[in-house]
């Protein structure tokens, strides 16, 4: 990477105030300061390094380990380069200036210029996303965080139910079906679920259009003997349960509106401008197989940089599909790479998974993997970076996918 900045600025992020460490081309400190994460402070330290560096945004290259925020932004809309680095590597160079381990705010941001200055080809430039990305990726994350959260609320209830009420869980191991929630709060007890009628189970399953279970088998599976408890157990957790029904159905449209909200960004990633023969990258990656909505939301939003520079590498180590190989003398181990980004590393792992099913050529590649000796996991990583190299290859093109052209 070409040099050509003449000051070198390290920020060591906080919650609530920064350090901001000047530097100049020679590796002399210029002034160290604490900015607070306010607007008012942020727009203080930029009318700073313009008075610093002599009003020249283009000759200034800022450091710092988070690649998004408001200090990032920020720097960037005013003409400021920034780097990003790994706080990994940031704590590799912090041992050239304390081979004794110390830390503090000062030192790090000192470490952060100087080290931007000798060893620019280690940090990453940032740039900022498209606005559409942006939202995207909090949409996407969001997602994430409301499905783990209504897997642990669904855990609590099936814990209730087996706990006093098992019959529900033998028409829904899962408990994640409204139609049963319903019939939970019409009878929430096994002695009054056992005296519902026939006609009124009947009509439940069919506001719910549910066809896979008949009013007659409800009805014989609810009239089972119940388990014995002792006094006020099962009130205690029918309480429990009841109580856990509206933040489950809370979850759950929100869920729904938020899959709605993922699929209209996408489609307007997806939009080619009036002219233009080449398809944007999200229609490229909506029509591979295997890949649907929430994948091609999280590997747009995950590795935005890396696919808009076409960069291979670079998406397979943050995908975690490039390994780590180890080797000293005669040794060499090579292993899975787990330093990645965890939610791009699961979007992979369920693309391959399911286009091994859709995928005629893909599940013939599997099972050659397969046959070699590869666990189920190996092969999949190595169907995933075959399926990289198909996307940057599409990417780079502009084109969909066609099956007739992969290569067998």
């Amino acid at each position: 990477m070409q040099n050509d900045f003449q000051y070198f600025v390290g920020i060591d992020w906080g919650s609530e105030k920064h350090r901001v460490c000047l530097l100049d081309g020679a590796g002399r400190m210029v002034e160290q300061r604490w900015v607070e994460h306010s607007g008012d402070s942020l727009a203080e330290l930029v009318d700073w390094l313009r008075r610093q560096t002599v009003e020249s945004p283009s000759v200034v290259a800022a450091a710092i380990e988070t690649p998004r925020g408001a200090v990032v932004e920020t720097l960037l809309e005013h003409g400021f380069a920034v780097f990003s680095i790994n706080p990994k590597q940031l704590d590799r160079f912090r041992d050239r200036y304390s081979p004794a381990g110390a830390k503090d705010d000062r030192r790090d941001a000192f470490v952060l210029a100087d080290s931007l200055r000798t060893d620019m080809h280690c940090f990453h430039a940032v740039r900022l996303d498209d606005p559409v990305v942006i939202r995207l990726r909090e949409l996407s994350r969001l997602e994430d965080e409301l499905s783990q959260e209504q897997s642990r609320a669904l855990n609590r209830l099936r814990e209730q139910w087996h706990r006093f009420f098992p019959q529900l869980l033998q028409l829904c191991p899962a408990a994640d079906e409204p139609w049963l929630w319903a019939l939970f709060e019409v009878a929430p007890s096994p002695a009054r679920a056992a005296k519902l009628p026939e006609a009124k189970i009947a009509r439940l399953l069919q506001q719910h259009r549910i066809r896979r279970l008949t009013a007659a088998e409800v009805r014989a599976v609810l009239k089972t003997k119940p388990l014995t408890l002792a006094p006020g157990a099962a009130e205690a957790a029918a309480e429990h349960a009841l109580l856990l029904l509206p933040r489950l159905r809370l979850l759950q449209q929100q869920r729904t509106d938020l899959g709605r909200r993922i699929s209209s960004r996408l489609e307007e990633l997806s939009a080619s401008p009036e002219g233009q023969s080449e398809h944007r990258d999200a229609a490229i990656l909506l029509s591979l197989p295997g890949l649907g909505r929430k994948i091609a939301a999280t590997m747009l939003s995950e590795a935005s940089q890396a696919i808009a520079e076409r960069d291979y590498h670079a998406l397979r180590c943050y995908s975690g599909t490039a390994p780590i190989t180890h080797q000293s003398g005669k040794q060499k181990t090579v292993l899975r790479r787990r330093a990645c980004n965890q939610r791009l590393s699961n979007a992979l792992y369920h693309w391959t998974r399911v286009s091994v099913v859709c995928d005629p050529k893909s599940k013939k590649v599997y099972a050659s993997m397969r046959a070699r000796g590869h666990s189920h996991g190996r092969a999949l990583r190595g169907m995933a970076d075959r399926w990289l190299q198909v996307l940057i290859s599409m990417l780079r093109s502009g084109t969909l996918y066609d099956v007739q052209k992969r290569p067998a």
